[in-house]
């Protein structure tokens, strides 16, 4: 759903696909066709109808599979549309899920001889505690980043919208402020020791530098996307070499 005053999105895809084998057997076909490689992210997930107990399955299933083939991995523990998932971003099941990712990972560098990273996505709606403890569990288990953030459940700023009240994750200029301050909190506790790739309402390269002076090393973007096009990121980069005239 677009809000369009506001350049933001509401979105409750969630985790719509055909699934781990059918992605790799793109990923096959792409190589036979000595398609270019570039870098490639994967995003990785628990099914809709997984119960927590077993989300470690579906996250050290998508890994092995996915490990010959990804630039990085991304474990997506943050999407508003997936019942209960945000759960998986606290205290044991937090911990669990990490410790299985990481033994997994130590496994595949040996068999592959290559060390694929690996990166956590959290949500914009922890508060600072949660973010410590998160960051805590981050280092504890060698992840490789921390991208912040997901969109948000939350409708501030965008309250009068027509469609605001529409269920969803909602992303754009809205979620900026946000976004930064948890990748601000996220830089004090990681305290360089592990990238962060900031997300959340990037329109511009003044919204990139936002991030970057917060503490975010890389940058990602989507609303943006739809309402620009693919020109916002040559945009985006032209505007950051300037300012490093």
């Amino acid at each position: 759903f677009r809000l369009e005053r506001a350049r933001a999105l509401i979105n409750r895809m969630g985790f719509n696909n055909l699934g781990v084998d059918h992605l790799v057997a793109n990923f096959e076909r792409r190589r036979h066709k000595g398609a270019a490689a570039g870098v490639v992210g994967v995003n990785i997930g628990k099914n809709f109808d997984t119960p927590l107990e077993r989300a470690n399955d579906d996250y050290v299933e998508c890994l092995r599979k996915l490990y010959p083939h990804a630039g990085f991995i991304t474990a997506n523990i943050s999407s508003p549309n997936t019942a209960d998932l945000r759960s998986l971003q606290h205290s044991g099941a937090l911990d669990s899920l990490l410790a299985a990712l990481s033994q997994e990972r130590a496994r595949l560098e040996r068999e592959h001889q290559r060390r694929v990273p690996l990166a956590v996505k959290i949500a914009p709606d922890l508060d600072n505690e949660s973010i410590d403890a998160l960051a805590e569990r981050v280092l504890a288990h060698g992840m490789d980043a921390v991208i912040a953030t997901n969109t948000t459940t939350s409708r501030t700023g965008v309250e009068h919208e027509r469609l605001s009240r529409e269920a969803g994750g909602l992303s754009g200029p809205p979620l900026r402020a946000r976004s930064t301050a948890v990748v601000a909190r996220l830089a004090r506790a990681l305290a360089g020791r592990v990238p962060i790739i900031g997300v959340g309402g990037i329109a511009s390269a003044a919204d990139a530098r936002e991030k970057l002076n917060a503490g975010a090393t890389l940058v990602q973007i989507y609303t943006a996307l739809i309402y620009e096009g693919p020109r916002i990121v040559p945009d985006i980069v032209r505007g950051l070499a300037r300012e490093r005239r």
